[in-house]
């Protein structure tokens, strides 16, 4: 019994809209700046052959007209992250690091380079520089 599936139309998010915590976002962004944070070297399984394969980790700031936020890009995701570029994140997630927010793309995302925006990136309000704190209530 063959069962068909129709595909939702993405409902993108602005970044000012984007909250901790959360999941499944897609949005358009242009990248204002990329540094790379550090390469670790990851020893894979467990066969007689150790092969060592670099993990590359960069941290970008990217941003739409309503603020900007720290991207952190991985691996291939890295060669993506040229300034000015524009992207379409889909599926990205909010990490929490040290109390603030990073947007992330895992492996059940997708990053895609697009045309480039027709707007200016907002970047007076970094989103990236808001602490949070985790506090728990009792409830009663």
């Amino acid at each position: 019994m063959a069962t068909t599936t129709t595909k939702r139309k993405p409902v993108f998010v602005k970044v000012d809209q984007l909250k901790p915590g959360t999941n499944g976002h897609t949005l358009t962004v242009k990248v204002v700046s990329s540094k790379p944070v550090k390469t670790v070297s990851i020893r894979g399984g467990r066969s007689a052959v150790l092969a060592t394969r670099p993990s590359r980790i960069a941290e970008c700031l990217v941003g739409d007209e309503t603020g900007t936020i720290i991207f952190t890009a991985r691996n291939e995701q890295v060669d993506l992250m040229n300034t000015g570029a524009t992207l379409t994140l889909r599926n990205a997630k909010i990490d929490m690091f040290k109390g603030s927010m990073r947007l992330a793309v895992d492996r059940w995302g997708r990053i895609e380079v697009t045309e480039p925006a027709n707007f200016e990136v907002k970047e007076d309000n970094n989103l990236s520089l808001v602490e949070y704190e985790l506090v728990n209530v009792v409830e009663e």
